[in-house]
């Protein structure tokens, strides 16, 4: 019998004016996985934390365009590993679960693990948040028919073929909503679990905007339903159409039947245009759905052509 092999392991940590914090987030993973990297990605901080967390131990890197969508994107593109575990900035994750997370992506052959939040601090998990999470992630299960129960959670662990057949294109808080529908999109044996979520320190402040930020997580959906699912989302706007078209042709058509006259022309051209509007909408769908079958089947090859990561069984 070899050695175990033992896979690289890399955390990875989008910073913003997280001085408070990121020196416990950088010490906490560095004790529950001693073999892994922490890579800090300081993203236009105006305090301390690029020197909080380069004195903690971390590999302090710069993303200068604004956004977790970018600096997820930029963390994906250049650094190298076997396992990733991305995780907030703002040490209300638990770090001590990262081992677990990780062994259970090794153990079940997965390629991601998302960290569902679970807490019993009131001021960790404001309800906007939680209700919005509900929304969205409900939206999501209805268009892709599964979905995770905490779809905005910020604590993750990727594997390597995971990452690099992933292309994050979003730019804010909204990439969450991104790496969950990759995995759904592909159906990528994925799985979560339940993590301790706790309250932010004192004087760390919180840069997710509950509308604002919601709105944008909600049009990713959007985007994203129109990109993978393009045959129901232009069906449902060519049934949209002729339904329109439907109920403004049915006075016409009464009075047409009773005087054999069409008084309205307007509403004539109208209810006909709707309908070609949806024969266009059907015909994108169509056409739309073949290409997207396409583009799936290059992110497969790309998912394919990475080494799966090192099982807990396998031998050097």
């Amino acid at each position: 019998m070899g050695n175990p092999v033992s896979p690289t392991i890399a955390v990875l940590v989008p910073c913003h004016n997280e001085g408070v914090a990121i020196g416990r987030v950088v010490a906490d993973f560095r004790q529950a996985l001693p073999q892994a990297t922490v890579y800090v990605y300081d993203n236009n901080s105006t305090d301390d934390t690029r020197a909080k967390a380069a004195a903690a131990g971390a590999v302090v890197r710069t993303e200068r365009l604004q956004g977790k969508g970018h600096v997820v994107r930029r963390m994906f593109a250049d650094v190298e590993a076997d396992i990733y575990v991305l995780v907030d900035g703002d040490a209300t994750y638990d770090a001590a679960a990262a081992p677990a997370m990780i062994g259970l992506l090794r153990s079940d052959g997965l390629d991601m693990v998302v960290g569902s939040r679970r807490t019993d601090e009131a001021t960790a998990y404001r309800q906007g948040h939680r209700f919005g999470n509900r929304l969205l992630t409900g939206l999501t299960s209805w268009l892709f028919g599964r979905s995770f129960s905490d779809i905005l959670s910020g604590y993750r662990v990727f594997s390597r073929r995971f990452v690099r057949s992933c292309p994050p294109l979003s730019g804010g808080f909204e990439v969450e909503t991104e790496l969950a529908v990759h995995a759904l999109e592909l159906r990528l044996p994925v799985t979560e679990v339940p993590t301790r979520y706790g309250s932010r320190m004192a004087g760390s402040h919180s840069k997710l905007n509950t509308w604002r930020d919601g709105w944008r997580i909600l049009m990713t959906i959007v985007r994203l339903a129109k990109n993978a699912r393009p045959l129901l989302f232009f069906s449902s706007l060519a049934g949209l159409a002729v339904a329109t078209a439907v109920v403004l042709a049915v006075p016409l058509i009464t009075t047409y039947v009773r005087t054999g006259l069409v008084p309205r022309f307007p509403t004539a051209i109208l209810c006909a245009s709707l309908v070609v509007l949806g024969s266009v909408f059907l015909a994108c769908g169509l056409i739309l759905d073949t290409v997207t079958v396409g583009r799936r089947e290059q992110k497969w090859l790309a998912y394919l052509a990475c080494d799966r990561v090192p099982a807990v069984t396998d031998a050097a």
